[in-house]
């Protein structure tokens, strides 16, 4: 006959999820059938006088059969995310030789020239163009108005004291306000080609023109011109 008291700690332990979800899926079939059969053999030999209360049992093995269910939906849902994860690596790997547009403030100097795109909601006034080499020192700045909408800005690399800038990687950041003297919200992006692509963290990581851009700051993505 079984042992009450084992066979309570065994019914106990099936109301309580595993810490490790991957023994859980090896062993879940094996506790089920454990449980039945502790409880086939109390109801077989139970004590007239003493019936056992199978409704208590009936409640373990309902209990049971939703962690069962729960670790199901769990492994499921893993089994979606790998695949997206798949498909989002396939898709990061598709864009190297293409050109992308992305939204971020640095852009390279090359060949004497830095450019950026940015957009604003409306006409600036007054906008205050601030550019940074990539020590977070301010080289270059400028007050002129700007049109709304999406356009180019260039910088012609020559710093505010008239020195010609090193190539290298610059920031840009853009502080406008319109005729009332209302801020005006605006972005920056910046344009290149995709030469590799970095998965070492939790998003793959696309090198433009050496520069790095999350792939979800993608804005725009073509043939190269």
């Amino acid at each position: 006959m079984v042992n009450p008291a084992q066979s309570a700690a065994a019914a106990s332990s099936f109301g309580t999820a595993p810490s490790e979800l991957d023994s859980s899926r090896k062993t879940i079939a094996g506790n089920f059938d454990t449980f039945l059969s502790i409880l086939t053999t109390q109801l077989k030999h139970q004590n007239p006088l003493d019936p056992l209360d199978t409704n208590q049992f009936t409640s373990q093995m309902v209990e049971f059969t939703g962690v069962e269910q729960q670790l199901k939906t769990n492994e499921f849902l893993e089994t979606l995310i790998a695949t997206n994860q798949q498909n989002f690596t396939s898709q990061a790997v598709s864009y190297i030789g293409k050109e992308v547009t992305a939204f971020s403030n640095q852009a390279d100097l090359k060949g004497g020239n830095a450019t950026w795109t940015y957009g604003m909601t409306e006409d600036a006034a007054e906008a205050t163009i601030t550019i940074k080499n990539s020590a977070g020192a301010v080289v270059f700045t400028e007050k002129k108005p700007l049109d709304g909408g999406e356009n180019d800005y260039t910088w012609d690399g020559k710093t505010s004291d008239g020195a010609i800038a090193p190539e290298g990687k610059y920031s840009i950041t853009i502080d406008a306000i319109n005729a009332n003297g209302g801020k005006i919200n605006n972005y920056t992006m910046t344009s290149g080609v995709v030469q590799t692509v970095d998965f070492a963290g939790q998003e793959p990581i696309l090198v433009v023109n050496g520069t790095k851009v999350e792939l979800s700051a993608v804005a725009k993505v073509g043939l190269p011109a």
